[in-house]
């Protein structure tokens, strides 16, 4: 994750990676992505892409790209994108 981190020049901006490599928090946030289509595909169960906006540890918002056509939102990432997450803090 701090590669990624250091790619993506997020230093100081208050933006947090995080690693979760035995799906302990996308379990607790019902976030696992067990579509048969995506297990086909990859193996095994995955996280679904999401962002949350977190303030003063507090959930004010749950991004999820996902639908019923496009379990794993390739198709329309929006909702989770920093786009869609602004759009959607701004009319918190």
């Amino acid at each position: 994750m701090q590669f990624w981190a250091k790619d993506q020049r997020i230093a100081n901006t208050g933006i947090t990676f995080v690693a979760d490599t035995g799906a302990e928090l996308t379990k607790a946030l019902d976030m696992v992505l067990d579509h048969p289509g995506v297990v086909r595909a990859l193996g095994n169960p995955r996280c679904k892409r999401f962002a949350l906006f977190v303030d003063d540890g507090i959930v004010k918002h749950v991004g999820v790209s996902e639908s019923d056509g496009d379990p794993a939102g390739d198709n329309d990432n929006s909702a989770s994108t920093a786009k869609g997450m602004l759009a959607a803090i701004m009319a918190l």
